[in-house]
């Protein structure tokens, strides 16, 4: 096995981990940060420009169609494996046995769900009554096949915080992807473009990832020695599981009982008000979980770093949304065209609510690091329970009732989250609201300022309203904590430089 992170010697690999004291721990969090949410940002960047150019070229219906076919995709995806590799974040017991066994448990589940999806597609064809899905199903198997190839190295890297390299794959990927979309779209290959687009991206992810990691090691068959790992890893599979529940029961339920060109509708929505939760927290969560390990292995409290993290994660997401909400209908008639205008009341019914979707989000890595993955299992099967209820009571009502739907699952579930994980690290409600009220206030200024100013000064472009809005809403926003709470102004920004002790809150800002 050759590797350019952590030794496979347990205890060379660990030492740095156990030391009380480790002066580089919060710069190699900090490091790890700006990599994977930088890349991330970067990737992002490069996604949405593609999305953008090529969403002007394909159909509603073709988005639809993309629609149908990854519910299947996800709804397998959940049994990929790739939580038995990040079982070796979290452990404290390292080998290239360990890693071997592994790499062998994700190669069975590759082949296996490959195989599962070719069997599946004419079934789930036949089910939203599309025949073009199942070709596309059959297609988009080789996708499991990359898993293991991508999983375990960027696990490896994730363990020691190197980010780097696996941020640097991402953003390669990213560019093979956009420009893979863009030239098919262009030459007219319909919902084809996106399916080959996202094939194009996981190959070359399992390329990159593999060179990056220099992890070469035999896969092993033999489960024996690792079944903490397989427990651990298995536990976080069961939460994947009720994940997809929670996550594609919309999907579900609309494909079966929508028009295809609203579900397109929907789904265009959901993507662009996914932008902070699905996007870039997902990130944020994989370092979260790498540095609460390490703190919980040197025996140090999680509570106060979460609070940290909780409160600068919403100092971001929250004004994004908010003034998603706002400005909605000048933001997709600029981005998108006249042809997407029926997005604007579903993108801005999801950004209302996606703050506290993202406030549930943030809990799973700090129990996940104190070796509790049951207290997420919990939460999962609320979720998975609760949203396909509110799903099937709205989808009657078209896109919009799903998003009553968000309205009444994603505040009830971050409460039951929060109820169940703040006790576990030590931190009151009192104690969070507290550190969030300072966010709640500023986004209350923003909302009054933005609404007066489309009130009271009308501008017919679009663009133009756009801009001055985001200014004005961005400067009000800013403007509340410079002037009424500077000391988080100046301990956010004091955070973010600091590097001679452990601060894993400055690094996930």
């Amino acid at each position: 096995m050759q590797a350019s992170a952590p030794s496979s010697d347990p205890s060379s690999a660990d030492s740095s981990s156990n030391r009380e004291h480790d002066s580089g721990f919060a710069s190699r969090v900090r490091s790890a940060v700006i990599w994977r949410w930088g890349a991330q940002v970067g990737s992002q960047i490069i996604t949405w420009t593609s999305t953008f150019l090529v969403v002007r070229l394909l159909d509603p219906t073709d988005y639809g169609l993309f629609a149908m076919s990854q519910v299947v995709v996800t709804a397998l995806a959940f049994l990929n494996g790739s939580s038995f590799a990040t079982s070796l974040v979290q452990t404290d017991r390292i080998d290239e046995r360990r890693i071997g066994q592994v790499f062998g448990l994700l190669l069975m589940f590759a082949g296996v769900l490959a195989t599962a999806q070719l069997m599946i597609a004419p079934f789930a064809a036949d089910y939203f009554g599309e025949p073009v899905v199942a070709d596309m199903l059959r297609l988009q198997a080789i996708i499991f096949l990359t898993v293991p190839f991508t999983a375990l190295p960027g696990e490896w890297l994730a363990r020691s915080l190197d980010f780097r390299k696996a941020g640097q794959v991402n953003m390669g990927a990213a560019v093979v992807g956009a420009l893979t979309a863009l030239a098919l779209a262009w030459l007219g290959w319909g919902v084809w473009a996106l399916v080959y687009a996202g094939i194009s991206i996981f190959v070359s992810r399992a390329i990159g990832l593999m060179i990056a990691a220099r992890l070469w090691v035999k896969p092993i068959f033999n489960p024996s020695g690792a079944w903490d790992l397989f427990t651990f890893g298995g536990t976080l599979t069961l939460c994947q599981l009720f994940w997809i529940i929670q996550s594609q029961s919309d999907v579900v339920i609309a494909g079966r009982l929508m028009e295809t060109y609203d579900l397109g509708l929907y789904t265009q929505a959901l993507f662009l008000t996914l932008i902070v939760t699905g996007r870039f927290i997902p990130p944020i969560n994989e370092v979260a979980l790498a540095a609460y390990s390490e703190l919980h292995r040197a025996n140090k409290p999680l509570g106060p770093y979460f609070l940290k993290t909780a409160r600068l994660v919403m100092m971001v997401s929250a004004p994004v949304y908010i003034g998603l909400a706002l400005t909605a209908e000048d933001a997709i008639l600029v981005l998108m065209g006249e042809k997407w205008i029926g997005l604007i009341p579903i993108v801005a019914g999801l950004a209302v609510v996606m703050p506290a979707f993202a406030l549930h989000l943030i809990c799973s890595p700090v129990t996940n690091a104190m070796g509790r993955p049951k207290v997420y299992l919990f939460t999962s099967i609320v979720g998975a329970v609760l949203f396909p209820a509110v799903f099937f009571w709205g989808v009657s009502a078209g896109p919009m009732g799903l998003v009553y739907g968000w309205w009444i699952a994603a505040p009830l579930l971050c409460t039951i989250t929060l109820t169940v994980t703040l006790p576990r690290i030590g931190v009151s409600l009192v104690a969070l609201c507290g550190a969030l009220a300072p966010i709640v206030l500023a986004c209350a200024a923003m909302a009054v300022a933005v609404l007066g100013a489309q009130h009271f000064l009308v501008i017919d472009s679009p663009l133009l309203a756009l801009v001055k809005n985001a200014a004005l809403g961005a400067g009000v926003y800013a403007a509340v904590f410079w002037f009424g709470y500077r000391d988080i102004v100046r301990q956010t920004w004091a955070l973010l430089r600091r590097s001679e002790e452990p601060q894993v809150a400055a690094a996930i800002s």
